[in-house]
């Protein structure tokens, strides 16, 4: 799908960070449950395989690329096969989404396995490759010119972006701030076992979240990040961690993100759906192009969209489409209330697929679905003190202003 963008016109969005190939099988819909097949030394039957471009920089870029954004990616890959695969995927999209990829010489791309059977949550199989060497230098700062929003994503999957204690990806968040630009962050959560597991996650928000206006981690990534000890707890009791962590504890975890300096904090609930918390002074002033109508707007609420109802045939990348929804909305001038279910409802359209990006429609066609009345998935938990908004069709919290 293409949006026709040209490369001569100037760049809303640069999406930097990771980019790998997704390689998905599809899984058949067997009367046993799929854990139960999934044991050692077992063949399992599965369908034709989906090949398509993966990580934050394809899956949020093609997203606000489908959406109607002029978006530039910048990532990483070799001059291997899997990085003409990568390239020749995103042409098949649009060639303008190339512009950015630097091919590498000599180096390994990045691929993902994703083990996605239907009942039980997906597994990845990931090599980062170029990844890791990705570094500020890679970064195509002479091609924002004029950009007013930076992505940057996943850096718990690359190297260079946590060996160091975070100085290579603050420098990089500085630098766009300086030029102007808003900056967003996304994590991912770290392999079993891996160096970025054990990195000192702390110590690096502390040096990059000053630099960051908004945050878009998960839940889940934070709690592993932030509160290993409960994060440990919950993740050993076989249930969806977003489900078992309290109201209270994700307020918390917010205020304490905060806290290190970022001006707004976007959690990710999975199908509980987006909370937001935001700061009395928002880190948006190098940004010259939002109003003081703007910052007063968005200063110091606390909203939770609900997600929408629909048929999931996938969950990969569906967080990265959000962003995307989330970044638009931001684009647009559009409040807070209608960015969150704007983001909530890209996400709805992503898992209605097998990839990413697939699903997903101009934002016209998302907002039309939004408009006629497109049913909400209960939240499935109790929020005392907070207040339905009909209207916007969202949840206020007791620390939003409006609600006080």
């Amino acid at each position: 799908m293409s949006n026709n963008k040209r490369s001569t016109e100037t760049t809303d969005v640069l999406v930097c960070g990771h980019i790998s190939v997704d390689i998905i099988p599809r899984f058949h819909r067997l009367g046993e449950p799929s854990s139960s097949q999934l044991t050692p030394g077992s063949l399992i039957e599965v369908g034709e395989a989906q090949f398509c471009t993966g990580g934050s920089v394809s899956n949020t870029g093609i997203a606000l690329h489908q959406l109607g954004t002029n978006v530039r990616l910048n990532g990483k890959v070799s001059d291997d096969f899997l990085g003409s695969l990568t390239l020749n995927l995103l042409r098949g999209i649009d060639p303008v989404l190339t512009e950015g990829i630097i091919q590498a010489t000599g180096e390994t791309s990045s691929y993902t396995l994703v083990v996605n059977p239907p009942g039980i949550d997906r597994t990845f199989l990931h090599c980062p490759g170029t990844n890791d060497t990705f570094s500020e230098l890679d970064v195509a700062w002479e091609q924002s010119n004029g950009a007013r929003h930076f992505h940057f994503g996943y850096p718990p999957l690359m190297k260079g972006m946590y060996a160091d204690s975070g100085d290579r990806l603050s420098s990089i968040l500085r630098t766009a701030q300086e030029k102007g630009m808003i900056v967003s962050l996304d994590m991912a959560m770290p392999g079993k076992g891996t160096a970025a597991l054990s990195a000192d996650w702390i110590s690096i928000l502390t040096k990059s979240l000053p630099y960051v206006d908004v945050f878009m981690p998960s839940l889940e990534e934070m709690l592993m990040m932030v509160n290993r000890e409960l994060y440990e707890q919950l993740a050993h009791t076989g249930e969806e961690l977003c489900d078992l962590v309290s109201v209270e504890t994700i307020q918390e975890l917010a205020d304490s993100l905060l806290a290190l300096g970022c001006g707004m904090v976007v959690l990710k609930l999975g199908a509980s759906g987006l909370y937001m918390r935001t700061s009395q002074q928002l880190l948006l002033d190098h940004a010259n192009h939002l109003t003081p109508e703007w910052h007063d707007e968005w200063s110091n609420r606390e909203l939770w969209a609900p997600c929408y109802r629909t048929q999931v045939a996938g969950t990969t990348g569906a967080g990265d489409c959000t962003i995307a929804g989330f970044i638009h909305g931001l684009l647009l001038n559009l409040g807070p209330e209608d960015t969150m279910n704007g983001a909530v409802a890209v996400g709805a359209f992503s898992v209605e697929h097998l990839s990413a990006t697939s699903g997903i429609k101009p934002w016209e066609t998302i907002q039309a679905r939004v408009s006629s009345g497109w049913e909400r998935l209960p939240l499935g938990r109790q929020l005392n003190g907070w207040s339905w908004e009909e209207k916007p069709g969202i949840w206020a919290g007791p620390a939003d202003k409006l609600t006080k």
